[in-house]
């Protein structure tokens, strides 16, 4: 594996309504460095990692600082169990972790939440965030930002064991920059860790249709308009060079988070030398 380095500034960025940009004149600070590995991973780059600062703005928090350290790394010819496979190897080694559970999203949600994530209804989920005296009328009718409340406050408090969780195939809604898997019901091939109760590292197999990608991008500008949220523009280069990308996965994970739990502190404020 080779290590890499990759600018973190450029004239474009992850366009996800979800994640709140700095925007420096005319240029970004990068929310991962996930966009710019790919270019290499199409230009014939074979598997490769990288450790490096990201940004995301207005996270500041227990788990959360504006300017965070990043281990991200991509697998040829891995899909993400293979990965999922590695991360189990890498806990193990580096924080001497057991071996990790695994549930798909529809088995946490049924276990916690007794419903169904794949059918479920806006209306039901309202209902149970309402028994759970959870209120955030600003949802609107997004199922996936209920999905995500719900999940948030009555599913990862309880993902608080001596044993990491891997929680995998999520809805075709929350695939991201994931494959999204053909049948009846479409599943995105995508996971995330959990140790201690705290979301470690996502990752993908990842997506190499540039139509598809596209348009997902494009879905994601029209939520931001409707948020009144900044136009981004799309990274042209990254959609030119997806066609190329090799069958590979990749997986972003939390440097800070995991010395937090190595060291079993509460905050992150316990093991950064400056905080935002």
């Amino acid at each position: 594996m080779i290590e890499v380095e990759t600018p973190l500034l450029l004239p474009t960025t992850n366009p996800t309504p979800y994640l709140n940009n700095f925007s420096c004149n005319d240029l970004y600070l990068q929310t991962s460095p996930e966009f710019a590995m790919k270019r290499l991973l199409a230009g014939g780059g074979g598997d490769i990692y990288q450790i490096c600062k990201a940004f995301r703005k207005d996270e500041l928090g227990r788990l959360h600082n504006p300017e965070f350290t990043i281990l991200e790394w991509y697998r040829l010819n891995f899909d993400h169990h293979d990965l999922m496979d590695e991360m189990d190897e890498f806990l193990i080694y580096t924080i001497n972790t057991k071996k990790a559970k695994r549930f798909t999203y529809a088995k946490i949600c049924e276990k916690f939440l007794k419903i169904n994530p794949h059918k479920c209804t806006i209306k039901q989920l309202k209902l149970l965030a309402k028994k759970n005296n959870l209120s955030v009328s600003s949802l609107e009718n997004d199922i996936d930002l209920w999905l995500q409340l719900l999940f948030t406050h009555l599913i990862e408090p309880k993902l608080n064991s001596e044993q990491p969780f891997f929680i995998y195939d999520f809805p075709a809604t929350q695939a991201m920059l994931a494959k999204v898997r053909p049948g009846k019901i479409k599943i995105s091939s995508r996971f995330e860790v959990y140790y201690k109760g705290v979301e470690l590292a996502n990752g993908f197999h990842e997506l190499n249709d540039p139509k598809e990608q596209r348009q997902r991008f494009n879905d994601d500008l029209a939520k931001r308009k409707k948020l009144n949220l900044p136009k981004i523009p799309l990274d042209e280069k990254l959609l030119t060079t997806l066609a190329k990308l090799p069958n590979c996965s990749g997986v972003a994970l939390g440097i800070d988070r995991l010395l937090l739990l190595a060291c079993n502190a509460t905050s992150i404020d316990e093991i950064l030398c400056f905080r935002a």
